[in-house]
């Protein structure tokens, strides 16, 4: 059985997406450069893209090519995003997991959000396949945006060390970003990492969030950073137990 480390290194990406998908991914390669010495760096859904309805099969080509190079270039990082990809005659939001150039794991968006026009453009992926995953002893789980909702999906996460939350999560509805994310840290007993955009009409609010529910968040930079400390997991679980 492999020893959990005593902590991790987080660097939650808090940046804009611009129209070029081409400067995203310059933009995306040189932060994973910069904080190489992270262990963990998320980055908001769909970055790359955005939700470029208008040009859907352009995106997901990108994004294809994207993934080839984030794969030769992502080494010891555990580097979290999503993407706009083609499945058959239909596009997916999927959520990779990219660890020591290979794709450790896949999930496609289940939860797709009507007042984004996400079901208009998108195909919902399988509810089964959120699921806990885990690298180098550490169990983690992936929400994407809207699916932070839905407290059905916070059962099948349960147990895990840390949650992952890439998100284009609107201005308008900041608090509930802030408080479901900080309330499932405290339920779960887990670490929560959530990556959100800072387009002009998104939340911002990235933050790294502590089984207690310390918040650590900065809305001033494009990159918050913050540590994981599986003691803290521990400690909690054996203080408050849940079973």
């Amino acid at each position: 059985m492999l020893r959990l480390p005593k902590n991790m290194e987080v660097a939650s990406l808090q940046l804009p997406s611009h129209r070029r998908y081409q400067k995203n991914l310059e933009t995306l390669l040189f932060y994973l450069k910069k904080h190489q010495d992270k262990h963990i760096v998320v980055a908001p859904e769909v970055f790359l893209t955005s939700y470029d309805y208008e040009h859907m099969a352009t995106a997901a080509k990108f994004s294809a090519n994207a993934l080839k190079t984030l794969k030769r270039e992502v080494g010891a990082q555990i580097v979290v995003l999503t993407l706009i990809l083609e499945e058959g005659d239909e596009f997916i939001n999927q959520a990779v997991v990219i660890h020591k150039h290979r794709i450790i794991h896949r999930q496609e968006k289940v939860k797709l959000f009507k007042l984004g026009d996400e079901d208009l453009y998108l195909k919902a992926g399988r509810k089964k396949k959120i699921k806990p995953f885990e690298i180098e002893g550490v169990s983690y789980a992936i929400l994407i945006c809207f699916e932070l909702r839905f407290k059905e999906l916070w059962k099948q996460v349960e147990g895990v060390d840390v949650v992952l939350i890439p998100a284009r999560w609107g201005k308008a509805r900041k608090s509930h970003l802030e408080v479901l994310s900080r309330a499932l840290a405290v339920m779960n007993q887990c670490y929560v990492i959530v990556s959100n955009s800072s387009d002009e009409d998104m939340a911002s609010a990235s933050s790294v969030i502590s089984p207690t529910g310390e918040v650590t968040m900065d809305e001033s930079t494009e990159v918050v950073e913050g540590n994981i400390d599986f003691r803290e997991i521990k400690k909690m679980r054996r203080y408050i137990v849940m079973d």
